[in-house]
């Protein structure tokens, strides 16, 4: 099965979530949340996504809110939950594109690719794998940071030509 998720070291993963410990800043829950999602700590990444949205929107930074529905949303694809997912990832693209946030905006269209992409919709996938590129290359973005949303295309093109 071909798979655009990431490979990580389990044993820097499990490291790192030891040194954050009980830290419950904001900054310290984002990081969990996406250690344990890539650990495959679904169910607690999911708990913690959920601390940190909370905590994002009582202290009413909209932005940091946004983030944090981005990363649970990307917990709920990696649970399955891939209509949960779409449409938390939708409504965050919208939000993004109101506040004329172009990073948030590319990051929820990369990740509501990759929905897509696992729910075998290549159409939408390749719409939302280029346009991702698009907003990242008028953010400046540089090569290595375009990388996994060219393979993006690539693969998905791949799957509609085949």
């Amino acid at each position: 099965m071909t798979t655009l998720r990431e490979k990580v070291d389990l044993d820097a993963v499990n490291e790192r979530l030891e040194e954050l410990g009980k830290l419950r800043s904001l900054s310290a829950l984002n990081e969990k949340v996406v250690l344990l999602r890539l650990s495959g700590q679904l169910d607690e990444a999911f708990v913690v996504a959920n601390e940190a949205v909370r905590q994002a929107r009582f202290s009413g930074d909209r932005e940091q809110a946004l983030g944090a529905r981005i990363r649970r949303a990307q917990v709920q694809q990696y649970q399955g939950k891939y209509a949960a997912a779409l449409q938390e990832l939708s409504l965050c693209v919208e939000e993004a594109q109101t506040h004329e946030w172009g990073s948030l905006e590319a990051t929820a269209t990369l990740s509501r690719g990759k929905v897509h992409f696992e729910m075998k919709e290549f159409e939408p996938a390749l719409v939302d794998f280029k346009a991702a590129v698009f907003l990242m290359e008028r953010l400046g973005a540089s090569i290595d940071q375009l990388e996994s949303s060219l393979v993006a295309v690539a693969v998905t093109e791949s799957f509609l030509t085949a």
